[in-house]
């Protein structure tokens, strides 16, 4: 007599792929939130200058009083993300850049604000991102496996830069009927429920940290990291200045070019939503794709970023600035997702933090004064030839970069785990130089090279603003 066969249970299909685990899910749904609200902004906060009466000039102090105290805090944050749980970090982080952004809101939606208030307001959200920065990368690289790392970062930052379209858009729309003092209060709100979110975050199963030397120890040990590596102190050089001009373009001569021949605030959203649609093709392109060579792939694309700052230059109507934008989002996410992977491959886990805070704080270096020179500069060339000037340093410290070995000869590791603690021998040539700490670069790398919100997070994170 035969037996019944039992029928096969029906097991539910997941709702997300095997490798998004909880921690790497709050993360990217947190770095949405905070996106939606930081593109719209950074369209704000220009904006808010010049209703209140500023120039190009005042646009750039405000957009350097963010940067200068990110730039001094950067080390410092990446050294206690590696000493401290970093979801801590960032739920403190979030919850400073919430207050800030709240008054800056509040200043702007009940009075003339005063050019001397908005910069310390923009100063204390620098501050915050100084420490949030560092501890998000560190927190994101950990979450994934060598095996599915393009794939996940490629969907993270698909995701955020989702949202930064929305954003934008938004943000651009919403200026022109109420004003920018509630797309700040918008902002401030993002902030709020980001940080609720990270405080979910599972650290359970996370190792501890052996104790170090001290803070000035674990300092000194990220810089023998990264000048060990001639491809990551090279590339944080050249982000230096492609930061700080791209920041200065899109910052201060971005809002001046709107107002001046594009109609006001919406089209020049619309433009960094163009933007925006450009890196989430980027990101479905780099789901797929996986070139061998990771960061000659990269570098190349990275001349496309001079594209915006030509097309101001000219400056392009609306349709055309928005195609350019469109290039360049795409061409830059292929590096963002690039630099992510080759950062996962080749730096051991514990220093995560450490390292990308050297490179934030080498990409971030030259904004401070970049901004703050974009006025005087418009004064003394004119603003089309600053933008101009602009364009060319994109490309040529992009050219120089491809000069170095290893940028060239880096390959993918197949289904390379997390990099082993010691790092390999520095060159003799490299291990010998004084140590000069002028370098670095965004992290999330296409979150250093999207315009930067006052507060504006990595996309994965970077000018997302790497």
């Amino acid at each position: 007599m035969s037996t019944p066969t039992a029928a096969p249970s029906r097991t539910p299909a997941p709702r997300r792929p095997a490798w998004a685990g909880r921690n790497y899910s709050l993360l990217t749904g947190a770095a949405v939130v905070t996106n939606l609200g930081s593109h719209g902004s950074l369209i704000a906060t220009a904006f808010a200058v010049m209703e209140s009466g500023g120039s190009g000039w005042d646009i750039g102090l405000v957009t350097a009083a963010r940067t200068l105290p990110l730039v001094l805090f950067l080390l410092v944050g990446g050294a206690i993300a590696d000493r401290l749980p970093r979801h801590r970090v960032m739920v403190a982080a979030n919850a400073l850049n919430c207050v800030s952004q709240a008054a800056f809101a509040v200043l702007v939606l009940t009075g003339d604000p005063q050019l001397w208030q908005m910069m310390l307001l923009t100063a204390l959200c620098g501050t915050g991102t100084a420490f949030f920065n560092p501890a998000a990368e560190g927190m994101l690289l950990s979450t994934v496996s060598g095996e599915h790392s393009n794939r996940a970062f490629a969907l993270f930052r698909m995701a955020v830069n989702g949202a930064g379209i929305g954003g934008a858009a938004l943000g651009g729309a919403m200026i022109a009927v109420v004003g920018p003092g509630w797309v700040l209060a918008i902002d401030a709100a993002a902030f709020a429920v980001a940080g609720a979110m990270r405080a979910f975050l599972d650290v359970s199963r996370v190792p501890e940290r052996k104790p170090g030397g001290g803070l000035l120890a674990d300092l000194r040990d990220g810089w023998v990291e990264v000048r060990s590596r001639p491809w990551l102190w090279s590339i944080v050089l050249q982000f230096s200045v492609v930061v700080g001009v791209i920041s200065a373009a899109d910052a201060v001569y971005g809002p001046l070019v709107a107002r001046d021949h594009l109609g006001g605030a919406a089209p020049w959203g619309l433009a960094l939503a163009f933007f925006g649609l450009g890196t989430i093709g980027g990101a479905l392109l780099m789901m797929t794709w996986k070139p061998r060579r990771l960061l000659l792939a990269g570098t190349l694309c990275v001349f496309p970023m001079a594209l915006p700052s030509a097309g101001l230059a000219i400056p392009l109507p609306p349709w055309g600035l928005c195609a350019v934008m469109l290039v360049s989002g795409v061409a830059i996410e292929v590096f963002g997702v690039n630099w992510m992977s080759t950062m996962h491959q080749e730096i051991p886990e514990e220093k995560f933090s450490r390292v990308s805070s050297y490179d934030w704080f080498g990409s971030l270096s030259m904004t401070p004064l970049a901004t703050a020179l974009a006025g005087p500069a418009e004064s003394a060339f004119g603003r089309s030839e600053a933008l101009w000037g602009c364009a060319v340093l994109v490309v040529l410290p992009t050219a120089a970069v491809l000069l170095v070995p290893d940028v060239r000869r880096i390959t993918r590791k197949p289904h390379a785990p997390v990099a082993a603690s010691e790092p390999p021998a520095a060159p003799a040539a490299v291990a010998a130089a004084p140590v000069v700490l002028t370098a670095g670069a965004p992290g999330p790398r296409g979150a250093g090279v999207q315009p930067s919100a006052p507060c504006a997070e990595p996309s994965g994170d970077g000018v997302t603003p790497h």
